[in-house]
């Protein structure tokens, strides 16, 4: 295998591009790598066009894929507020890539998708992963999700929303030498080296776990055979000021993802949103469904969280394993308008995991598992992973 990264902050499309073609290639021990992606904030847009196609004639690669971003990550840094191009390039013997180009419609029998790979059952055992750019405004993403999961369960689907734009066709994907407004491009990676993921929510857990005794979609009405917000109100007497000043601040539920653990640690729930509570009934609506039987925790967000929670999932999924590369799917709302330092995602693995090569974006909307399932998830950090033989 080999890998490379390279980040540009010219304000020159022509220079920043060429830079990180000279760089990339200069940082591989092979002449043509087989796999791309590319990253551009939105002042290069004068340049878009044109990008995508200069950057897969320097590389030779067979695969290119990326987006525009509000923001990017190259190397160990997260280009916020200013031009920024990232490139990143492997070589991945063994692998089977196989580029695919989404665009959907609506039909008299519903949504139709045109593109998505079909392959059989044997097929899918060979799928390390799925890799996913989207347009957010065209884009149907449960879509997608559920498709892999009739098709391929189990197998993570990781990526992003392009961001940066604020209307449909505002934002831009890259695709082999085109730039492109609308729908979605992936690539799926079959065989050659392990791949790897986690998903950073940024969250910490207060109090203790309560089993769902009584819901309704995503409304849960009783925990442990109490009212929701009684059991919210019990929490809320046992946690500090400082984690009430954050419950004030938005508070969140987790779901747990495997009961037939002894415990529940970061990773080990599907976060989502408080988004109400109704005083007559007692119950809480929270941002996704849940079901009589479950396991929920109530959670906090802030910056400590957040770094705590990364370095914990990195540390722990790469205990004992070589990481060779990184792609960094992180949401526009963190970097420094969750830290209080730049760079943070992006440094944080690197000084875990690196030096590596690593590019990525900040997206609007993260793809990324929890346990055996897919998820669309936001203020998360979403980390591919690519091991060493």
């Amino acid at each position: 295998m080999s890998y490379a990264s390279s980040l540009s902050t010219s304000s020159d499309t022509i220079t920043a591009v060429d830079t990180v073609c000279r760089k990339v290639r200069a940082g591989l021990n092979v002449d043509t790598p087989n796999l791309a992606f590319l990253f551009m904030t939105h002042s290069h847009a004068a340049g878009f066009d044109q990008a995508a196609a200069r950057v897969q004639e320097a590389l030779g690669c067979r695969v290119l894929v990326g987006c525009a971003a509000e923001s990017i990550a190259g190397d160990g840094e997260e280009i916020e507020g200013q031009p920024g191009v990232s490139l990143w390039a492997a070589h991945l013997p063994g692998a089977v890539l196989e580029p695919f180009q989404l665009q959907f419609r609506s039909t008299a029998d519903g949504l139709v998708c045109d593109g998505f790979p079909e392959f059989a059952p044997a097929e899918a055992a060979e799928i390390r992963a799925v890799l996913l750019l989207g347009e957010p405004y065209s884009c149907a993403v449960d879509f997608i999700i559920e498709q892999l999961q009739d098709m391929a369960p189990g197998v993570p689907l990781l990526g992003g929303m392009a961001s940066g734009g604020h209307g449909p066709g505002q934002n831009r994907l890259f695709f082999q030498g085109d730039c492109i407004d609308h729908g979605a491009v992936g690539v799926i990676i079959r065989g050659g080296p392990q791949i790897k993921s986690i998903v950073s929510q940024g969250c910490r857990q207060i109090g203790h776990t309560f089993v769902v005794t009584k819901a309704d979609r995503n409304v849960i009405l009783e925990l442990g055979g109490k009212p929701a917000l009684d059991r919210l109100q019990e929490i809320w007497q046992e946690i500090s000021g400082d984690d009430q000043r954050l419950v004030q601040q938005g508070l969140h539920v987790g779901i747990v993802m495997n009961e037939y653990k002894d415990s529940f640690h970061s990773g080990d729930f599907l976060v989502g949103n408080v988004l109400g509570a109704d005083q007559e009934s007692r119950a809480i609506a929270i941002g996704n469904h849940v079901r009589t039987g479950q396991t929920i925790q109530f959670h906090v967000r802030d910056a400590r969280s957040a770094d705590e929670e990364l370095r914990q999932m990195l540390v722990r999924e790469t205990e004992n394993k070589k990481v060779e590369a990184a792609l960094l799917f992180s949401c526009n709302g963190r970097g420094t308008r969750l830290f209080s330092q730049p760079h943070h995602d992006a440094a944080t693995i690197q000084e875990t995991c690196g030096p590596i090569p690593l590019a990525g974006f900040f997206a609007q909307g993260e793809l990324g598992p929890v346990g055996p399932k897919n998820y669309m998830h936001g203020f998360t950090a979403s980390v591919v992973l690519f091991e060493g033989a």
